[in-house]
């Protein structure tokens, strides 16, 4: 059976991409079965640049591709030249100005990557804050300042607790720590001593034994922490002491940061 060929998906913005990129993702997730490779083009500010991406896109197409193009660019005269090539121009945001500036009378600040203004310096600087703290609370380490934390995630390594961490600090301004459950914890009944004192914060995150197998030995193949017997033993452990302690669960086996944040998200709100 043959592979089709992945289909070029083209992130192009005057900032960073990352807006564009997000939603372009988040619409292709609705076809699945369809190869993609995505292509970054940010800080396409200018004309000049947005004629460099439309060649790109010319040159896709006389090989036979038609390419996808996912942009946030607003400034008129360098999004007419992107979509002056042939290709499928996604305008993510044009749109929605329009029906703003109707709604408010008045027409939009165009400017370079506005969508990425700090006009709330304290929402970001909080951001910037959290993100410092999760880093300084990694892994189990700074376990004195667990008093702050808003979170902490339990489980064994690499069940993607530090990248949730991140994820929820950067994203959202949780104060999010992250605790590695090693074997010395798996034998005693209650949770580990740095953890006692916050069980109201603490989420657990768990993970198919033969995906933790995979992601380990990827990191040191061949050891005996990336063995399946030690990940089915470690996983399964670590699950009991979820258990046991009442801990809500999350399995990180094939859902996304952003899913697992949303879940942990909601849980503080009901909280």
């Amino acid at each position: 059976m043959t592979v089709p060929a992945a289909r070029t998906v083209l992130i192009v913005s005057d900032h960073t991409g990352l807006t564009a990129e997000n939603i372009a993702r988040a619409l292709l997730a609705h076809f699945p079965g369809h190869p993609l490779r995505y292509v970054r083009r940010p800080f396409t500010a200018d004309v000049q640049a947005a004629r460099d991406v439309a060649q790109e896109v010319r040159d896709l197409a006389g090989r036979g591709e038609r390419p996808l193009v996912f942009t946030t660019i607003t400034r008129p005269e360098v999004l007419q030249e992107l979509q002056s090539a042939s290709a499928q121009v996604f305008d993510l945001l044009t749109p929605g100005l329009d029906v703003l500036e109707q709604e408010f009378g008045q027409p939009p600040a165009r400017h370079i990557g506005g969508h990425h203004d700090m006009h709330d310096s304290s929402e970001y600087l909080g951001r910037m804050e959290a993100l410092d703290f999760a880093l300084a609370t990694d892994d189990g380490i700074g376990e004195r300042q667990y008093d702050l934390s808003d979170v902490i995630l339990v489980g064994v390594s690499r069940a993607g607790k530090t990248p949730t961490s991140l994820f929820l600090a950067l994203q959202h301004g949780v104060r999010a720590s992250n605790y590695p459950l090693a074997e010395d914890d798996f034998e005693r009944e209650g949770l580990p001593a740095p953890l006692v004192r916050h069980h109201s914060k603490l989420h657990g995150l768990t993970i198919e034994p033969r995906r933790l197998h995979a992601i380990r030995t990827q990191r040191k193949p061949g050891s005996r922490y990336a063995s399946l017997e030690q990940c089915e033993f470690e996983v399964r452990r670590a699950e009991r002491l979820f258990q046991r302690h009442g801990l809500p669960i999350r399995d990180t086996t094939s859902a996304s940061v952003e899913e697992i944040a949303a879940g942990i998200l909601n849980s503080l709100r009901r909280g």
